[in-house]
């Protein structure tokens, strides 16, 4: 079956000569991975270029059911980013996003507001200025919700939030997977932040190194064989400048 989609570039894999394999996430069929032949150089008008992390394609392909690689026909930039491949910290973020999502999304089935969330949240990554260091914090945390993993943030509440169990707790948790008071209060702020207001929310590299590797910590204790990140390091890197 031919099925045209609106997608989202999540992974790229060299496959033979000049061809790729690619994991999109799309509007109509959930995540699926595409062969995508003579991808590279030649008379493919170098698809490559446009099979980047986080790019949003129109994608055209031949679904078959029970298969674990589907055939790509068509593929075009649906809104070609005008900040995100120029700017270091943008381009950065957006390495480190698709890491997660291509371990965090599994599902091969339709789900529209997913797909609307992450369409709206990069397109607006690329007109942001103010804020933008951000972004990823407030992407992960926003994100708990649509992977089912969301935290329990009661309103006054105060304390540690503990990872495992997904709630603030008012008392320091016995085992070692929590935030500390500090992490915690800003991990709340950012919570009840709209993608609007990230330009209010002022913290050090320290504390944003730190709550992003909370932020992951908690991902791993409620999804299985995630792994390492390896673009971390470099998400990381840039910040140090």
């Amino acid at each position: 079956m031919l099925v045209k989609s609106r997608a989202i570039v999540l992974h790229a894999l060299p496959y033979r000569e000049n061809s790729l394999i690619v994991t999109l996430y799309t509007e109509n069929s959930g995540r699926i991975s595409c062969l995508v032949n003579s991808a590279r150089g030649g008379k493919s008008g170098n698809k490559a270029a446009l099979l980047q992390p986080l790019f949003i394609l129109e994608a055209e392909y031949y679904q078959q059911k029970n298969r674990d690689l589907q055939r790509m026909k068509e593929v075009r930039l649906l809104y070609p980013y005008h900040s995100v491949p120029f700017d270091v910290v943008k381009s950065a973020q957006v390495m480190f996003l698709a890491e997660v999502l291509y371990k965090l999304i599994r599902e091969e089935e339709s789900n529209p507001g997913i797909y609307s969330f992450l369409e709206n949240a990069f397109l607006f990554l690329d007109n942001m200025t103010a804020g933008k260091a951000n972004f990823h914090l407030w992407f992960m945390v926003r994100f708990t919700e649509w992977a089912g993993i969301g935290p329990y943030l009661k309103e006054g509440t105060e304390g540690w939030f503990d990872l495992k169990k997904g709630v603030v707790s008012p008392h320091e948790p016995l085992h070692p997977f929590y935030m500390d008071r500090e992490t915690t209060s800003i991990f709340r702020k950012i919570s009840g932040l709209n993608i609007e207001e990230l330009d209010k929310l002022s913290i050090n590299q320290e504390v944003r190194n730190m709550l992003t590797g909370k932020l992951l910590e908690y991902y791993h204790l409620h999804f299985e064989n995630l792994g390492n990140f390896r673009s971390l390091a470099v998400l990381q890197e840039v910040f140090q400048w």
